[in-house]
């Protein structure tokens, strides 16, 4: 089996459908000349032999892990597992259209206590390695070996509490190294011999991330994104960089440019002394921007110019992971932004303005837009707010309150709107994402997969709404200083991530200016249809 490498000195292009997205953008900002880590890809056609679970499949997989582990070896002068240098890896899928969050990722793959003392040795920080130790038993726990994710939790919070700390960003290495002993009494009963083995580890995170093509999270995905005729994922292997080794660190998301509203700035979260998946994942809120500047002044910058790049190359607004490891950026990822479709109306008008696209191009990308119903909608004498977030996606939603996918489609089964309150939704509520007329989380980033699914979706979306305090048994919600039932009306506000209690009046205005260009360009290419002419013309 050919596996594909991508590093700064061995970088094979190849198209999406081979490789998936994810790897081919790496591809391209490796040559490029960006900083990319060294990684290299397990191609899409092994993924339904995998799942089928057909032996020859399986020792491909196995050839092209050894294969690829030789070729990073020799990339970062590090050894898989060591004792003295170890080489710690990521195991991500990718298919070739971008489906954020639905498909599973495993961090710090190679993370046996060899490793742990390598990581020690060759660093001098054993808050690191431990760190590191307890993120793999829970990633892999979670992903591979299937189990509740909230066993984990509850055993960060008890330590949390015992340590009196504000949370485990705040755990010493002595804490952390209980911790990773805690959570590998949680996983023994399901060791099967791959706890002390880098190479088994590898070999059951890349079919497990294979085997998340068919999760129902995915399938349902795909069904409501038209994405059916997708073949499978890839599986990229990618050394490990660490965002977590403090406060000269950190994991970020980064737009080129707001996908909510399509104004032209960047808009970045950044999490210190984390690594990708706290941002992404939406349990975490992100640094503030102080914070930041003070930690790390020349990110921003570096980052900036590094957007401005992509969307040169990529002729769209990107969505880039990047982690900052001891002041040095690193980029995991590039893909086309999701976003509303009034962020996308601009986007085209102001990528034509700037020469990046034709007009031609431009009404393409808006083609599945329906121009006549696009329309900004704002609140009329709300008052004051019952509480305030952070805005994610654009727009109102009035709707009555449901804490959980399965009540929100019951209950939108009935009629009424819903707006989806979740601690920290995450993309297995898909589902219930679908049917809600907004989504609030108490915690989480503007850039975790959930709010980009609330952005595709055109749904309003707040996060990181602190005063939410959700009560999954009685069904309520405490919201300041308000009770919440289910069931109650409630109205959000997307764009400055207010909250209101009851259903409060809007009012619509449209993008007259933009859809007037729009109907400009369609005319000139002789396609205007009727949607499209009627609402340039009101």
């Amino acid at each position: 089996m050919h596996i594909v490498r991508i590093g700064a000195e061995a970088t094979e292009l190849r198209p999406a459908e081979e490789i998936g997205a994810k790897a081919a953008n790496l591809a391209r900002m490796a040559a490029l000349g960006l900083p990319v880590p060294p990684a290299f890809v397990l191609p899409v056609k092994l993924c339904a032999d995998i799942i089928a679970g057909h032996a020859h499949a399986e020792r491909h997989l196995s050839d092209g892990l050894k294969e690829g582990i030789a070729f990073l070896e020799s990339a970062t002068g590090r050894r898989f597992g060591d004792r003295r240098l170890p080489l710690l890896v990521s195991v991500r899928s990718g298919a070739a259209r971008s489906m954020p969050g639905m498909l599973d990722t495993v961090l710090n793959v190679g993370c046996t206590s060899d490793a742990v003392h390598g990581l020690i040795r060759a660093t001098g920080r054993p808050r690191l390695a431990w760190d590191c130790r307890r993120r793999f038993l829970e990633s892999f726990g979670e992903t591979v070996l299937g189990l509740d994710a909230a066993a984990f939790a509850a055993r960060i919070s008890e330590l949390v509490e015992a340590e009196g700390a504000e949370n485990d960003r705040a755990l010493d290495s002595e804490a952390l190294e209980r911790l990773a002993g805690d959570e590998q009494a949680l996983v023994e009963d399901h060791a099967d011999g791959w706890l002390e083995d880098a190479v088994a580890q590898l070999e059951a995170a890349a079919q497990a991330v294979y085997r998340s093509w068919t999760s129902e999270r995915a399938k349902t995905y795909r069904k409501l994104q038209q994405l059916e005729g997708l073949q499978g994922t890839a599986v990229t292997v990618q050394a490990m960089v660490f965002g977590n080794g403090g406060l000269a660190s950190g994991a970020g998301v980064a737009f080129s440019r707001d996908p909510s509203t399509g104004a032209p700035r960047p808009m970045i979260d950044l999490v210190l002394d984390a690594q990708g998946e706290d941002v992404v994942s939406g349990r975490r809120s992100p640094d503030a921007e102080d914070a930041i500047v003070r930690a790390l002044p020349r990110t921003e910058a570096e980052l900036g110019d590094i957007l401005k790049r992509l969307e040169r190359e990529f002729c769209d607004v990107q969505d880039v992971e990047f982690t900052v490891e001891d002041g040095r950026l690193w980029i995991l990822q590039t893909r086309a932004a999701k976003r509303t479709p009034r962020a996308a109306v601009r986007i085209a008008i102001d990528l034509v303005h700037e020469g990046l696209i034709t007009q031609d191009e431009a009404l393409e990308r808006i083609a599945g837009i329906d121009l006549a119903s696009l329309a900004a909608t704002a609140l009329v004498c709300a008052g004051e707010p019952a509480a305030i977030g952070i805005g994610a996606s654009g727009g109102i939603g009035v709707g009555r309150a449901v804490f959980d996918a399965e009540s929100a489609q019951r209950l939108s089964a009935t009629g009424d709107p819903v707006i989806l309150l979740r601690p920290d939704t995450s993309t297995a509520d898909v589902a219930g994402f679908a049917v809600a007329a907004g989504i609030v989380t108490a915690v989480g980033a503007r850039t975790s997969h959930a709010a980009l699914v609330a952005r595709q979706m055109g749904k309003p979306c707040v996060v990181g709404c602190h005063a939410l305090k959700i009560d999954p048994v009685s069904r309520q919600a405490q919201l300041a200083d308000a009770t919440l039932s289910e069931g109650d009306w409630i109205t959000i506000e997307g764009d400055a991530g207010q909250l209101y209690l009851g259903r409060c009046r809007t009012v619509e205005t449209r993008p007259d200016a933009e859809l007037a260009e729009i109907a400009k360009w369609q005319s000139q290419a002789g396609d205007l249809d009727p949607p499209a002419r009627a609402a340039a013309a009101q």
